[in-house]
């Protein structure tokens, strides 16, 4: 593998000012229990893959981001047009409990998808990205689950269309992620897959 950093000096001094912002400002804000969202865990990854140049990480959280931060940011379009959200999940960024400042730095939701795509082109997809991230989906719906039940993190506890959960806690938290793996994880790793290179590591490896 190359030496050189798969990114320039100023990108990786941007991630880790984004992520000490990031977590800095969260954090007593939001609570500890907010960094069980995995959008906000891809924040955290993805600022690591980038100071690190690791493809893995870039790509599980490209997996995890690109699909639904764009529901995100229609999510809250819907919501300042028509006044109703679309999908829920941006509901608290019209709580006037919390600094606008705060509020105004989820925008990260607008520019992140391009912000991953762009890594990619550099560092490649990685396919192991897809096991990768499913495993540690599941580890969040399940901790998701327990911590703050009222809060219905990463809709562990109630689908984000009806309010209600998909049958008892096992079988909710099952069909969840394997929503998230069949609707998204794996046709936007097909994509991935597709339309990128394989990471250095992938080529690398012994056939």
């Amino acid at each position: 593998m190359s030496s050189a950093a798969p990114f320039p000096l100023g990108v990786r001094l941007a991630a880790a000012l984004w992520l000490a912002l990031f977590v800095g400002t969260y954090w007593p804000t939001y609570g500890p229990a907010n960094f069980l969202h995995v959008c906000d865990v891809a924040v955290i990854l993805t600022c690591v893959g980038l100071m690190r140049g690791s493809s893995l990480l870039l790509s599980g959280q490209a997996l995890a981001s690109l699909v639904v931060d764009l529901a995100w940011d229609l999510d809250l379009l819907w919501r300042a047009v028509t006044g109703r959200h679309l999908v829920g999940g941006t509901e608290y960024m019209w709580d006037a409990r919390y600094p606008l400042a705060i509020r105004l730095l989820s925008c990260f939701h607008v520019f992140w998808p391009l912000l991953l795509l762009w890594a990619l082109r550099r560092v490649g997809y990685d396919r192991r990205a897809l096991p990768v991230q499913t495993v540690l989906t599941a580890v969040l719906l399940v901790a998701s689950y327990f911590v703050l039940p009222g809060a219905n993190i990463n809709f562990a506890r109630a689908n984000p269309f009806t309010g209600t959960p998909w049958g008892p806690p096992p079988v909710h938290l099952a069909l969840s992620l394997i929503g998230l793996v069949v609707l998204i994880y794996w046709p936007t790793h097909r994509v991935l897959n597709h339309f990128f290179p394989r990471s250095e590591v992938e080529r690398l490896e012994p056939r």
